[in-house]
């Protein structure tokens, strides 16, 4: 199956070199092919070339990197003191001044312009590849299907790989089932039924960077505005553009974000976000970790969306448990 073959190879083509990755241990070669197959999905690099001093890109596309950059890596850091209306994390709801010089202004005002029309997209369908660094210790990848509604704030989503988790499903609905997730196991853990458990709970959390309530692209630009404006307070932060990829047969752009020097004001070495050119949101996004004593750079988490369907009309059924179309209990009643 094409997602067993998750981050085997990626690209970065600033550098002509492929990485490939062995659970979540990289290793460096020469690149030797024009077109590259990995994370499930069909890149090529045809036309390449490095937009750092069109000024136009710079402003019309450089912004993009918010929707992802600020993907879930941000978590620890990005965290405010208020709390958004209809999403399940606290962001800031506030503008801060940023230096008009530092490479990650455009990003910001890209950001700060363009959330509320993010914040108007209904809803959306996608099925999403994911790989995770939790605890120092690289996860397998996961497949699965999600469903996410902005308001009141909504996910269901159903694992399709791996084997052992094909057909798990959870549902979270901000404000409804006691503000607890909704799901069940498969095989054996199915036996004990629909369970109602804390969405930051430990069992919810098993083997999960972050918690179901932290899930979507509007959580990602809220976040990207928390930890764009801090740092935004300090140097050492590279931005690059390059044209003309493909992910999954989606045109898009890739904008590359490098902090060169491990600092305690980072959390991540490399962050490489991927931005689909019709759609205008992240639908690839992968970081990884400083190398140390001369080892190679550790994934921290990638991300892939695929098939994604914007404002595709869900409705309160397909957050419901009791739906007949999914695998819970109470649905077959």
């Amino acid at each position: 199956m094409e997602h067993t073959r998750l981050w085997k190879k990626c690209h970065f083509p600033f550098t002509s070199e492929t990485i490939h990755i062995t659970g979540g241990i990289i290793s460096h070669r020469r690149l030797t092919s024009k077109y590259l197959t990995g994370a499930g999905a069909f890149f090529s690099y045809n036309t390449m070339k490095n937009t750092e001093d069109n000024m136009f890109f710079r402003t019309a596309l450089a912004g993009l990197f918010g929707a992802a950059l600020c993907c879930s890596v941000f978590i620890q850091q990005a965290v405010s003191q208020s709390e958004q209306g209809n999403s399940g994390m606290k962001v800031a709801n506030t503008v801060q001044t940023v230096a008009p010089e530092h490479p990650l202004a455009p990003v910001i005002a890209w950001a700060e312009r363009e959330r509320p029309k993010i914040a108007k997209i209904a809803d959306y369908t996608a099925i999403i590849t994911k790989q995770e660094n939790v605890n120092g210790e690289v996860q397998g990848a996961q497949v699965m299907e999600v469903k996410v509604r902005h308001e009141p704030f909504s996910v269901y989503l159903k694992f399709r790989y791996p084997k052992e988790l094909n057909g798990q499903e959870a549902i979270y609905v901000k404000g409804a089932n006691d503000d607890k997730l909704i799901g069940h196991g498969v095989g054996l853990q199915k036996t004990f039924g629909t369970q109602k458990i804390p969405p930051n709970g430990f069992i919810a959390m098993r083997g999960n960077k972050y918690p179901i309530t932290e899930m979507g692209i509007l959580n990602l630009v809220d976040r990207l505005l928390d930890v764009g404006y801090k740092d935004a307070k300090y140097g050492e932060c590279e931005v690059k553009y390059y044209e003309n990829l493909k992910v999954d047969e989606r045109p898009c752009t890739l904008i590359q974000v490098t902090h060169p020097v491990p600092r305690k004001n980072f959390i991540f070495h490399i962050a490489r976000i991927f931005v689909d050119d019709e759609l205008q949101i992240p639908i690839r996004y992968d970081s990884f970790s400083w190398p140390e004593d001369g080892k190679e750079p550790v994934l921290i988490e990638a991300y892939i969306y695929r098939n994604i369907k914007l404002n595709a009309g869900l409705t309160d059924l397909d957050f419901d448990y009791r739906n007949p179309a999914y695998g819970y209990a109470e649905g077959k009643k």
